[in-house]
């Protein structure tokens, strides 16, 4: 039989769905993304890996798929081509460069890396591999950010002046990993992404980080809390607050010469509300209800797609958010 193609192989593999592997039975796989690729006409759940052989069990059976005990065995599968990660923060990059060594196409959660340094690497091991490698932010996806954007381009609030965004959570267990140093726990890393990537998402130029504290609550040993002050080069300012402790918040406000913009329910809007934006004009104020938009659903097909192509996707976003974040940390640290 003759040798195939490359061209013929992409083919081949484009025309099924997509066989993802799990890595790891977080409650964020379990209670949103599962869902969201076992539904995906583009992609086909195909193992769930632990090292916990009945919590690999427990959580793909509801897919019928198979249950894998250990990561390495679930990477050494020729029958997977991409996995999904949703291990603790301070595990990403050891596993997530193990998957691309193994030539599997990557979706891992944010942030991809602790270090920008490790980022970027991870980006150009997967060029240089052939695969793809997404860094799991999915609010970027929902369209109520895109008609945001195309108000403040077509100059509904004027010039831009401020941006504001909070994402706050309650407090959970205190044996939840969000807690644990040596997991990479802490609001910076857990809560704070969210108006980090937000302000660089609404404002799309690059940001100055002018000061940054993080707060400890007593009995915790990570950040519980933390603000923020970003400005762009032409002097407008981005605050923002984060949290672990705290009321739930997750919204932010775009202020301009002659109006303001507001979002509620910004970074983890469900599938079936209809997200409303608020519109302040001097004393009018309007508010566009706007369709329901699946921001899970959309981030696992677009995911599905760098996978057929190999081509990673948000590379510079992911870069600059790692930075960012970075800049936050060692200025607070400095403070």
């Amino acid at each position: 039989m003759p040798e195939r193609t490359g061209g013929e192989l992409l083919m081949a593999t484009s025309a099924r769905p997509v066989r993802i592997g799990v890595l790891g039975c977080a409650d964020i796989a379990r209670r949103r993304m599962l869902p969201a690729m076992a539904a995906c006409p583009d992609v086909e759940v195909v193992a769930v890996a632990s090292r916990d052989p009945g919590q690999a069990e427990e959580t793909a059976r509801p897919y019928g798929c198979r249950a894998v005990c250990g990561y390495e065995a679930l990477l050494a599968d020729e029958t997977v081509d991409a996995v999904y990660v949703p291990l603790p923060a301070a595990l990403h990059a050891e596993w997530v460069e193990a998957a691309l060594r193994a030539d599997k196409h990557v979706l891992a959660e944010k942030p991809l890396t602790l270090e920008p340094a490790r980022t970027a690497g991870l980006f150009q091991l997967a060029g240089e591999r052939r695969v793809a490698l997404m860094e799991n932010v999915m609010f970027v996806h929902h369209h109520q950010h895109d008609v945001v954007r195309k108000l403040v381009a077509e100059g509904a609030i004027g010039e831009l002046r401020s941006f504001q965004s909070e994402f706050t959570v309650p407090r959970r267990a205190t044996d939840d990993i969000r807690y644990d140093p040596g997991l990479g726990g802490g609001a910076l890393w857990d809560t704070g992404v969210y108006p980090v990537r937000a302000a660089m998402h609404l404002l799309e130029t690059e940001l100055e980080v002018v000061g940054a504290v993080l707060t400890a609550h007593p009995g915790f040993a990570v950040d519980t809390g933390g603000a923020a002050l970003l400005r762009t080069r032409g002097g407008v300012t981005a605050h923002l607050t984060f949290g672990l402790d705290h009321g739930y918040r997750s919204s932010y406000t775009i202020c301009g010469s002659r109006g303001r913009i507001t979002v509620d329910r910004a970074f983890t809007s469900p599938a079936g509300l209809r997200p409303a934006i608020r519109l302040e004009t001097g004393t009018e104020v309007r508010e566009p209800v706007l369709a329901p938009h699946d921001q899970v659903a959309e981030t696992v097909a677009a995911f599905a797609r760098a996978a057929r192509a190999g081509m990673s996707l948000g590379r510079p976003e992911s870069l600059r958010q790692a930075m960012l974040l970075d800049r936050l940390r060692r200025t607070a640290g400095s403070s």
